[in-house]
């Protein structure tokens, strides 16, 4: 069965429209395409003002680019760097925000050469889906394996592989057919695809011309799926599938406790003082789950036991409200008086396991500094920033086979495994069942630059080792 077939059985064309926001990347091998892709949903879907499209014009005029045709580079809509324009390759991350009359999107382009996997790690790091070119002319690279891996790795909901430059291969639905093959087999190496772990949909495309992009072609009669914006327009976001499956989680940001220190102009509004007098609240972001008044839930604080309390009060942008869910940003307000501060986590009553000090991790390494056992490093989760020590590198994923290899060290874009013993006790969560809470970030105590992003894998027994000391 092809993929576009499953597709469309899997009911997902004629589903309801989201109205929420929807998070999505580029990725893929240099030059296959991903600025232009952009710049052609750009200009396809209206979402580029007239003064811009007539500054991109008289530049791809001035380089003639389009020969006679007067064509336009859709590419400089992206590139936005001097160097990028200058060499025709995107090497930083570049966001773009558009809308149809039937979604919003936050799009972010990334680059695709080997040094900049890194960005791509930035990029589909929150996407609710990642679109992967991929050459018609070349087929599957080894960047392409890495990417796929990436994704993997990062649990990235949906995968959309655009073969593009079709038009280059006369629109050959056997040049499209072996590639489709060839992914295929790759995500089945990888598990992508099956249990749970994303869904795929390859489409083929020429970003040059708009084939397939926002309207299906007649050029590629073989092929009976949907244009690609039609995907993206038709999936759901990352939250809607996950609301209904994750336990409330709340990393603490702010206390807030006005008592005399109200705004003026609020009090000159009609701002009750007396009412804030004794007020107590706990600010942050719901990076999991929903929470309703009167539910229990239980404060993690290093240094102390769990404790048991419950929800008074939610305040949103001066409102109450009676509940509330991830993504939002809220105010918080508890039963008890409970010594609480900024990093501690706030979550539904009985989902939570103890806290632990011994940390193991996928890491994507994304730093030309080497990962060293007994290197000391920074781990940031949620709110909160603890010292570690890097116990051991226990391997490193070969992308030719999709094994971990074993290894003493990580290197620049390597994908590894590590187990490094912090300083304090967090409330780990396997990334696996939590996107959000299960992920950390490695940063170099000296210079505060990123090292690593963190997957936090399953704690694999007691393994007790007081050897190092922080």
């Amino acid at each position: 069965m092809s993929t576009e077939t499953a597709f469309l059985q899997a009911g997902l064309e004629s589903a309801p429209l989201p109205s929420t926001l929807f998070r999505f990347a580029t990725a893929g091998s240099v030059d296959d395409g991903k600025s232009t892709l952009v710049g052609r949903l750009l200009h396809d879907s209206k979402a580029i003002l007239a003064d811009t499209l007539d500054a991109v014009a008289r530049t791809s005029a001035d380089r003639g680019f389009g020969g006679d045709k007067g064509g336009i580079d859709l590419a400089l809509l992206t590139d936005g760097l001097r160097a990028e324009r200058e060499q025709g390759i995107t090497i930083d991350v570049a966001y773009r925000y558009f809308a149809t009359d039937r979604r919003s999107f936050i799009l972010a382009d990334c680059p695709g050469h080997v040094q900049y996997t890194k960005n791509t790690v930035t990029g589909a790091s929150t996407a609710d889906a990642v679109v992967v070119l991929i050459d018609a002319r070349k087929g599957v690279l080894e960047q392409t394996r890495r990417h796929l891996s990436v994704l993997q790795l990062l649990r990235v909901a949906h995968v959309i592989v655009a073969v593009n430059k079709i038009d280059l291969v006369d629109f050959s639905e056997q040049v499209f057919r072996d590639i489709e093959t060839d992914v295929q087999k790759v995500a089945r190496e990888l598990g992508l695809g099956s249990d749970g772990v994303a869904d795929l949909l390859v489409v083929p495309v020429s970003a040059l011309d708009g084939d397939n992009v926002v309207d299906r072609s007649e050029r590629t009669p073989w092929y009976t799926g949907p244009a690609l914006l039609e995907v993206l327009e038709t999936l759901p976001a990352a939250d809607e599938l996950e609301a209904e499956l994750e336990s409330f989680r709340f990393p603490v940001q702010l206390v807030i406790r006005p008592q005399g220190a109200l705004a003026p102009d609020a009090v000159a509004g009609g701002l009750d003082v007396e009412a804030y007098r004794d007020y107590r609240a706990y600010a942050g972001q719901i990076t999991e789950g929903s929470v309703k008044v009167g539910d229990e839930v239980t404060v993690l604080s290093p240094g102390h036991e769990p404790r048991i309390t419950r929800i008074t009060g939610i305040d949103f942008a001066g409102k109450e409200l009676q509940e509330a869910a991830a993504p939002q940003s809220v105010a918080v307000r508890l039963a008890d008086e409970i010594d609480i501060a900024r990093g501690d986590t706030i979550a539904a009553a009985g989902t939570v396991r103890e806290s632990t000090a011994d940390l193991y991790a996928s890491l994507c390494w994304l730093s030309p500094k080497p990962l060293r056992e007994g290197q000391k490093v920074l781990v940031k989760h949620g709110t909160r920033t603890v010292q570690a020590l890097v116990r051991n590198v226990t391997g490193k994923l070969d992308l030719a086979t999709f094994n971990v290899e074993p290894a003493s060290s990580l290197e620049l874009n390597d994908i590894g495994h590590a187990q490094l013993r912090l300083a304090a006790p967090l409330p780990l969560e396997n990334y696996l069942h939590h996107r959000r809470t299960g992920a950390f970030l490695v940063i170099d105590p000296i210079d505060g630059n990123t090292l690593a992003a963190g997957l936090v894998k399953d704690h694999p027994g007691d393994h007790e080792d007081e050897r190092y000391v922080i």
